[in-house]
């Protein structure tokens, strides 16, 4: 089987479903991600990288950073070869930039993508982005129209033969829930840098070890299990196994996640223990299903 992950920017592969990608290709199926601009308006999120240096040559440092994540997952990459639109501007984008390129032309690449790999499934972001960035708002709209484009015998001739994909899914990470995670993080980040400014030569704390007969852990996991915490239309993925895995994807990309930061706060073992699953949500099927699923390949028949 084929799966086909479409994202933004070069980091987003590995915020958003990684451990999903890398269980299906540890499996033996055959796994893409396209990543639809090269991020080089990103900003340095990890102090250790935060240098002129490294500023200048963004864009080429985001290209090696993909490389060795996709190596990492063990999956297959293409660039569709936008311009990084950048982060919630304030007036109007950038003109050469992806979120400001016409649907129909940006549709008619990953239109051409879709027919060359030919997935059986897709995986993208919803309607709201993920979050309100343009361009993951924008890899949206050509990931729904590529969709609908790549089985249709008129649509982009020039891309090649039409080819149906069976599935599509959103990533399952809910705007109301992203945004204060974001915030957060950013609140964090900055009072770890005053505290490192104020205090250069305090050691960093020790990293908490679980305990895995705590009373805290036991209680997180208890509220977790409550059904109300859960849904019957969510595909959930078994992935902890492979969460080792994504968190060495994230720091793959050195520019954009502190080794130190927010993905690495709770331990590997309590994530593993606490949310075993990646989340994902049907948006469009071409075969039948049933709710809820624990397989993106539900349904399928095998080639």
């Amino acid at each position: 089987m084929r799966l086909m992950a479409v994202h933004a920017h070069p980091d987003d592969e590995s915020t958003r479903g990684a451990a999903t990608l890398a269980k299906y290709a540890a499996e033996g199926h055959d796994v893409l991600v396209v990543t639809l601009t090269g991020g080089e308006r990103g900003d340095i999120l990890n102090p250790a990288m935060d240098q002129p240096a490294v500023k200048d040559s963004m864009a080429e440092l985001r290209r090696t950073e993909m490389a060795r994540a996709a190596e990492i997952l063990g999956v297959q990459h293409r660039w569709l070869g936008y311009v990084d639109s950048g982060l919630f501007h304030t007036g109007s984008l950038p003109a050469d930039c992806f979120a400001e390129i016409p649907l129909e032309e940006s549709t008619g690449r990953l239109v051409e993508v879709i027919r060359d790999f030919k997935p059986h499934v897709m995986i993208t972001y919803d309607e709201n982005g993920g979050y309100p960035h343009p361009d993951h708002i924008r890899c949206h709209q050509v990931s729904m129209a590529a969709f609908n484009a790549s089985a249709d015998l008129n649509a982009y001739p020039e891309a090649g033969a039409p080819w149906s994909v069976l599935k599509i899914y959103y990533i399952h990470q809910p705007i109301r829930i992203t945004l204060p995670m974001v915030k957060l993080a950013g609140q964090l980040e900055k009072l770890s840098r005053t505290v490192a400014r104020l205090f250069p030569n305090r050691p960093r704390m020790p990293r908490v070890r679980p305990d895995p007969d705590s009373r805290a852990l036991r209680l997180v996991e208890a509220l977790r299990r409550l059904p109300l915490r859960r849904s019957s239309t969510l595909t959930e993925i078994s992935c902890s196994d492979y969460f080792a895995v994504r968190d060495e994807a994230l720091r793959a990309h050195a520019t954009q996640v502190d080794p130190n930061g927010i993905f690495f706060v709770i331990p590997l073992e309590w994530r593993q223990r606490l949310w075993p699953t990646e989340k994902f949500r049907l948006a469009r099927s071409r075969v039948a299903t049933s709710s809820p699923e624990s397989d993106l390949f539900a349904g399928i028949a095998t080639d």
